[in-house]
């Protein structure tokens, strides 16, 4: 295809256990997979490098798996970014600060190991197997688009989903794919209403399947798979084209989703349909009111 820039996508949907380091060694096993296939643009789920703690209320233990951004964790990623030459969404890890402050991070690295840059996440849960607010700060980053060898892409975690304000900036500040990180699925609870029908994970999918179309660009999804205590992690990661095509998606088991992008679609769609250019901005000041 005339003009076309087309990379190909590894999400890597895996389950976690209360070891780091069994599973970093098969993230990397994983990615190493991915990229035997011919994916030169992989990502990782939301705090992939642990058990999902945020299901408890309280659990001082979790502080264990917190590290600096240039610790343990993102320095082996940032060797298999180098070693696959590959540009690597490192998921997100339980970020400390110098200064003792708590995040939900993600780095992203590029094809000689570089770090290309890092986003808090935006938007913390505080719902019952979701208690976030009690380990997270609220991300001070901002949207953040990484110019990478492959594209422009934007990483946004797990809660921000909810939010198009997120994504549209994202599409607005030049991001060709949104990339979600996620942690999500089932803690058991009862249903908001007994009488009507409750499909949580179609409601989680269509809202960023909407976010691919509003603003014509590529939305990555990237869940855990695998049962945490009361909560069963539903999988389901894809990527939905531009036009909201869903292009791939996992069921629940472990298992690497591959897509072919083409960048270069995404200003082609933009351009016919205009809804980025037809927006009035003047008219949304109750949107930050």
């Amino acid at each position: 295809m005339k003009n076309a820039r087309t990379v190909k996508l590894g999400l890597i949907q895996m389950s976690m256990t209360d070891s780091h380091d069994k599973n970093l060694k098969k993230a990397q096993n994983l990615i190493a997979e991915a990229a035997s296939r011919g994916a030169n643009m992989i990502a990782l789920p939301e705090l992939f490098s642990s058990l999902y703690f945020c299901r408890n209320e309280k659990d001082d233990d979790a502080f264990k798996h917190a590290e600096k951004i240039n610790g343990y964790t993102n320095t082996a990623l940032a060797a298999c970014a180098k070693q696959h030459e590959i540009v690597l969404i490192g998921g997100s890890i339980f970020e400390k600060t110098d200064d003792e402050q708590y995040f939900n991070t993600s780095a992203v690295f590029g094809p000689e190991g570089e770090m290309l840059g890092t986003y808090r996440k935006t938007h913390i849960p505080h719902d019952p197997g979701f208690y976030e607010q009690n380990y997270f700060e609220k991300g001070d980053t901002g949207v953040r688009v990484f110019d990478t060898p492959l594209g422009k892409i934007a990483v946004l975690i797990c809660y921000d989903q909810w939010f198009p304000e997120a994504a549209r900036i994202a599409a607005l500040k030049g991001a060709e794919i949104l990339f979600y990180p996620t942690a999500i699925g089932d803690p058991k609870l009862p249903p908001i209403d007994a009488a009507i029908p409750e499909d949580f994970e179609t409601m989680w999918r269509s809202v960023q399947i909407g976010h691919a179309a509003a603003n014509n660009v590529y939305v990555a999804t990237i869940n855990r798979v695998g049962t945490e205590g009361n909560t069963t992690f539903w999988g389901g990661s894809f990527v939905a084209s531009p036009t909201a095509t869903l292009l791939a998606k996992a069921d629940d088991r472990e298992q690497i989703v591959y897509a072919d992008c083409d960048l270069s679609y995404v200003k082609k769609v933009q351009d016919a349909w205009r809804l980025l250019l037809e927006r009035r901005p003047e008219m949304y000041g109750d949107l930050a009111s």
